[in-house]
């Protein structure tokens, strides 16, 4: 598997994964990524200044993916980590960790000062990985992404 920029044909496969994950881990559906319009338009919403989707692929089909964006309806220079989900047969094999530093390391090049990100309370191995990567726990949420259904919020300065 790679890890490599999302392109135009991999939006049918990322947005299957990502509501796969969902159904699979029994994640609310309202009020979360699930129901985002960008989810079925993924190249099209990351094709824009300070902002990029990764996806984890093989030769045949994509395994998951993860990337950053500007904050929603937030006026900081902060960005947001974004739909990073992974296939159960992508997870356990470092690429959380590959994409955390992807992902990361472009957010500085964009500038950003810090990333936001939003989970749920029993995303238990996506948050040790979280704060792997010195995000920290907040109080409340940033910005208004929509997602009033995920209440971990967590950010880091870059």
């Amino acid at each position: 598997m790679i890890v490599r920029e999302i392109q135009p044909q991999d939006n049918t496969q990322v947005t299957a994964v990502i509501r796969s994950v969902f159904d699979e881990l029994g994640i609310c559906k309202i009020g979360t990524a699930y129901e985002d319009p960008a989810l079925d338009k993924m190249f099209e919403t990351y094709d824009r200044e300070r902002a990029i989707y990764y996806v984890v692929a093989d030769e045949k089909r994509i395994h998951g993916g993860g990337g950053i964006a500007q904050l929603d309806n937030y006026s900081g220079n902060v960005c947001e980590l974004q739909k990073m989900y992974f296939a159960p047969e992508a997870r356990g094999k470092g690429l959380g960790h590959a994409m955390m530093e992807l992902c990361l390391d472009k957010a500085s090049a964009f500038g950003f000062d810090a990333c936001y990100l939003e989970t749920m309370p029993y995303m238990d191995a996506a948050q040790k990985l979280y704060k792997k990567f010195g995000f920290e726990y907040i109080d409340s949420p940033m910005g208004n992404t929509g997602h009033y259904s995920c209440p971990v919020w967590m950010l880091k300065t870059l």
